[in-house]
């Protein structure tokens, strides 16, 4: 046999006993996430969106129960749900980035609070979680205001590491679709943040979004804004993705704005949910 043809043969059979590279760095699994809490955000962004879901749930049952944290995201679950039946949050895209961000911080955060790890992975939303696991634990949570607005700060800080490793690291800016959803979120975290001043602005504007509004604020506000449910960020994100119009974050609409825009239909869902 001539001495290239003898190269050939010895190149392929050394490459059936060496592991290809892919092979050698097979993508980690919802259990391994959940287990070590130490998946960064570029894992978790090869993850389909029912994995991080899976993820999501199986953090709640398992480490997060340990401080009392077995429901906190499930708001985050009807998110996921709703990329997942949009077909949206493919990896490497804006909305994965984004979403990986945002899951990478609850990771860490119960990771720190837990005590197993004091690295943020540069997630400024890790730090914020592990407050907010620890004062939960510690029953310091159980005013729904102080609640609603220490998990918007940290979910807050989360989404934005997001967006910077969406558009900052990997140069992706969203689609329009993608910027409609944002936008609501970002009108979701301010809620959380702001109770009391959104339940004043109910009183003097839910008339003009359904009669019994202004009567129903608290109870509304609690199903809108409850994290514990799945139900209303799923819903809230449908009526986001059919919304376009509004943008908050560079201030063209006020707060009485976007509670006019989106509450209508929100409003109708919560009484098909009663």
């Amino acid at each position: 046999m001539k001495r290239s043809a003898w190269i050939v043969v010895v190149s392929l059979f050394a490459g059936l006993l060496m592991p290809a590279p892919a092979a050698a760095a097979a993508a980690r699994t919802p259990q391994d996430c959940a287990a070590a809490l130490d998946c960064t955000a570029e894992e978790i962004n090869l993850m389909s969106m029912p994995d991080r879901l899976e993820l999501v749930r199986l953090m709640q049952r398992g480490p997060a129960a340990e401080l009392g944290a077995t429901d906190r995201w499930r708001n985050i679950e009807g998110v996921i749900m709703f990329f997942r039946d949009h077909g949206m949050g493919a990896p490497g895209t804006w909305v994965s980035y984004v979403d990986a961000g945002i899951v990478e911080g609850i990771e860490r955060g119960i990771a720190i609070a837990l005590g197993r790890s004091e690295d943020e992975f540069g997630n400024p939303g890790s730090r914020g979680w592990a407050i907010y696991l620890t004062r939960l634990r510690a029953g310091e949570l159980t005013a729904r205001n102080v609640h609603d607005k220490a998990w918007s700060e940290a979910e807050q800080a989360a989404t934005d590491h997001g967006v910077a490793i969406a558009e900052k690291v990997h140069g992706i800016k969203p689609v329009a679709a993608e910027r409609r959803f944002f936008l609501y979120s970002e009108f979701y975290r301010w809620t959380l943040r702001n109770r009391p001043a959104v339940l004043d602005l109910l009183a003097v504007y839910g008339g003009l979004i359904h009669p019994d509004l202004a009567r129903q604020r608290v109870p509304f506000l609690d199903w809108f804004t409850d994290v514990r449910e799945s139900v209303p960020a799923r819903k809230g994100c449908e009526v986001a993705y059919a919304t376009a119009r509004l943008d908050p974050i560079a201030g063209l609409f006020s707060t009485v704005d976007l509670l006019l825009a989106y509450l209508p239909e929100l409003f109708e869902e919560y009484n098909a949910a009663r």
